[in-house]
């Protein structure tokens, strides 16, 4: 299991890629000697783990030391006052903002996190689900993994190697969803909009 942190691309008047948007892939995993010898590795030799059940304790852990630094990092320093809104599934491991040990950390520095829940019933509006996760497989599917190390390591590579136009499309994607909700007044009664976002972005209508 990973948790995935993305925000919308940046591009410059010259289509420059400015900031990506991929703020980091990260795995439940740990790190645990062999027990015995194998053809594989000798006892003792540290092996990758999978958590293979998630709790709240571990996606708080994971917000706070492992997302919420590399969002400080990553972050377009252009941006202006730096709040941002994390947008979580509605799973039950998710801490909320209520969180007391959340609340101890949500503020550092320049930033303030704020975590916020996927409306329920609208899996359109999870950025993951509407195209980038689709996108990260067809490129992950491309590669053979023997043990959980070449499966993090060819989960890792699809997502780096995944172009920023295509996260970008996948945002505009989610845009546009969002204005059908709103034409629908708020039910879930609509179709998906098919757009030719690369017709578009030939015709410069496309940023």
């Amino acid at each position: 299991m990973f948790t995935v942190a993305v925000a919308r691309p940046r591009f410059n008047a010259q289509d420059e890629c400015t900031f990506d948007g991929k703020l980091g892939i990260f795995p439940f995993t740990y790190q645990e000697a062999a027990k015995r010898n194998s053809k594989n590795r000798d006892k003792g030799t540290m092996v990758t783990k999978v958590v293979e059940s998630v709790r709240k304790e571990e996606t708080r852990d994971m917000l706070i030391n492992q997302i919420v630094p590399e969002i400080m990092q990553k972050w377009p320093p252009s941006e202006g006052p730096k709040t941002i809104f994390i947008q979580q599934d509605n799973a039950r491991t998710h801490i909320t903002q209520s969180d007391a040990i959340w609340q101890q950390a949500h503020q550092q520095g320049d930033f303030t996190f704020i975590l916020v829940q996927q409306p329920p019933n609208s899996p359109d509006l999870n950025i993951l689900d509407l195209g980038f996760f689709k996108s990260i497989q067809s490129l992950m599917h491309k590669k053979m993994s023997k043990d959980v190390d070449d499966m993090l390591d060819a989960v890792n590579q699809a997502y780096y190697e995944l172009e920023a136009r295509t996260l970008g499309n996948v945002w505009l994607s989610y845009q546009y969803v969002m204005n059908e909700i709103l034409k629908a007044k708020g039910s879930n009664n609509y179709d998906l909009p098919h757009v030719n976002k690369k017709r578009l972005f030939a015709q410069g209508r496309l940023l």
